[in-house]
C-alpha cells in the first residue's frame, strides 16, 4: 500500500480552503467473502484520509497523491474479487463541496481528540513532581523501567503528524493539539535541565563483555549500546554458551543466567537501557524496533522493524566472524539513534 507523501502543513497556519474543489471518487463493490476483504479496504481508505459520501463511494480531494492512493486500493479490491473504479468529478444535486469538507474535518477532529486526550495525560505527567526514593528503591526501579516521557510525547507526534498529512482542509482540532504539544515539550526541557544538575550515574569502564556466538540484532545492538553508552573501553567475547566457564569480573549479556539478558517479555536491549540509560528518548525508540525483531511478536509493530531486520540480515550475511559484525551493525544504530534524536529536539 503506498503512503501518502503530502508535504506536513504547519499547524499554526490553517490552509485556505478553496471555493471550488475537485474531487476523486472511488466506488467500489466488494464480495461478501472474504470476510476480512472490506475490513481490510476500509482501513485502507481511513489511512488515506477518504470519507464516505454514499455507500461504497469515498472522495478525496484531486490530487496526484490521491490518485495513487485509490489506484492501490482498487488493485486491491480487484485482487480479492471486488470491482471499482475511480472517477474526477465536481459536485451537484444537493452534496455541496462544503458539506463535503465537513465530513472530513468531522473525522479529523474525532482523531484530534483522541490524540489531545492522550497529550492531556502526558502533559499531567510532565508537570507531576518524579518520584523519590532511597538507593534501590522500589518506586525507582519501577519508574526507570518504563518508557520516558519524551518517548511518550515523540508518539504523540508521530500520532499527530499522520492525522495531520491527511487533513486536507485544516480541522480545527489541529490546532489545539498542536498548542499541547508544545507545552510539554516545553515542560520537559525543563525537566531534562533539572535532571543535569543532578549527579552523573554510574559508568563502567574496560570490562570484558561475553555472550553467545553468532551474533544477531539484538547482541549487535547491545554491543553497539553497551560501548557508546555504558562502558568506555569494552572487551567483546564471543563464546560457544555450552563450553564457556565464567571468569570473574566478565559481565554476561543475553545469555542463560547473565548479567544483563532477556527480562520478562523485554529482550536484552531493552533491559541494558533499562538499567544504565533509562531516559533516553531515543534508545527507547530503538528499543521497540529491536524488540520487534528480536521477539518477534509484534507489541510495538514498528514499521521500522523489517527494514532494520534486513539491513542487520546483510550484515550476517557479510561477516562470518561475530568481531566483525560489531562495526557495520554500529554503523546501522548510529543512523538510527541520529535519526530519533534530531526528532526529540523539534
Amino acid at each position: 500500500m503506498a503512503t501518502s507523501r503530502r508535504p506536513q502543513r504547519n499547524p499554526t497556519l490553517p490552509p485556505a480552503v478553496p471555493a471550488s474543489t475537485r474531487w476523486l471518487l472511488l466506488i467500489h463493490q466488494i464480495p461478501p467473502k472474504p470476510d476480512y476483504l472490506r475490513v481490510k479496504i476500509g482501513r485502507r481508505l481511513q489511512r488515506v484520509g477518504a470519507v464516505a459520501i454514499k455507500n461504497s463511494v469515498y472522495a478525496l480531494p484531486a490530487n496526484p497523491e490521491s490518485h495513487e492512493d485509490f489506484q492501490w486500493i482498487m488493485r486491491e479490491v480487484e485482487a480479492g474479487g471486488g470491482d471499482a473504479f475511480i472517477s474526477d468529478a465536481s459536485l451537484s444535486d444537493g452534496l455541496t463541496d462544503a458539506a463535503v469538507r465537513a465530513r472530513f474535518d468531522a473525522a479529523r477532529n474525532a482523531e484530534y481528540r483522541e490524540i489531545l486526550a492522550d497529550a492531556k495525560a502526558l502533559m499531567k505527567a510532565a508537570r507531576a513532581p518524579e518520584a523519590r526514593t532511597g538507593r534501590g528503591g522500589a518506586k525507582r526501579k519501577a519508574s526507570a523501567s518504563r518508557p520516558p516521557l519524551d518517548h511518550e510525547l515523540a508518539k504523540l507526534r508521530r500520532r499527530h503528524e499522520s492525522v495531520s498529512a491527511i487533513d486536507f482542509f485544516g480541522a480545527p482540532g489541529q490546532r489545539a493539539v498542536a498548542v499541547v504539544l508544545a507545552a510539554i515539550q516545553n515542560q520537559l526541557r525543563q525537566r531534562a535541565a533539572d535532571l543535569r544538575k543532578r549527579p552523573a550515574g554510574r559508568t563502567i569502564d574496560g570490562a570484558t563483555w561475553v555472550t553467545r556466538r553468532d551474533a544477531h540484532v539484538d547482541r549487535i545492538a547491545s554491543a553497539w549500546l553497551i560501548r557508546r553508552f555504558i562502558d568506555r573501553r569494552p572487551t567483546f567475547r564471543f563464546v560457544d554458551a555450552n563450553r564457556y566457564v565464567h571468569r570473574e569480573g566478565e559481565l554476561r549479556f543475553d545469555m542463560f543466567e547473565g548479567d544483563y539478558t532477556h527480562r520478562g517479555d523485554a529482550c536484552t536491549f531493552e533491559t541494558l537501557v533499562a538499567e544504565f540509560v533509562p531516559r533516553d528518548a531515543a534508545l527507547h525508540e530503538i528499543a521497540e524496533i529491536v524488540h520487534d525483531i528480536d521477539c518477534k511478536d509484534g507489541k510495538f509493530r514498528r514499521e521500522e522493524a523489517a527494514g532494520v531486520a534486513r539491513v542487520i540480515a546483510g550484515v550476517v550475511a557479510r561477516h562470518p566472524r561475530d568481531e566483525a559484525r560489531i562495526e557495520p551493525g554500529a554503523v546501522v544504530f548510529d543512523d538510527l539513534y541520529a535519526a530519533f534524536a534530531g526528532t526529540q529536539s523539534k
